[in-house]
């Protein structure tokens, strides 16, 4: 097993993709698909960022680990990963 490239291995120019954002200002999901002109085993990587990380961090994934994440997300895989129990929590429409 390789391990998977980084953003300069792949030649990525951040600056010159197209980003797609979850909502506004800092926190929000930016993603955005780019071709790599480097040479790898797939043509299509997805880019995944948070708005305002003053750490600049972007997670790579190719086309398989983006299906398998969206289809988490969809299936509620991911509904209770902030550790905090709903059923708990009051409900704010019942003020």
């Amino acid at each position: 097993m390789t391990a998977k490239p980084t953003i300069p291995e792949l030649g990525i120019d951040l600056a010159a993709q197209v980003w797609r954002r979850s909502g506004q200002g800092a926190g929000a999901i930016e993603i955005a698909f780019a071709h790599a002109p480097a040479t790898y085993d797939t043509s299509l990587w997805v880019l995944m960022r948070v708005a305002g990380d003053p750490e600049q961090r972007v997670l790579v994934f190719d086309r398989h680990e983006w299906e398998c994440f969206l289809d988490g997300a969809r299936s509620g895989e991911f509904d209770d990963a902030d550790g905090t129990d709903d059923a708990a929590a009051p409900d704010p429409s019942s003020s």
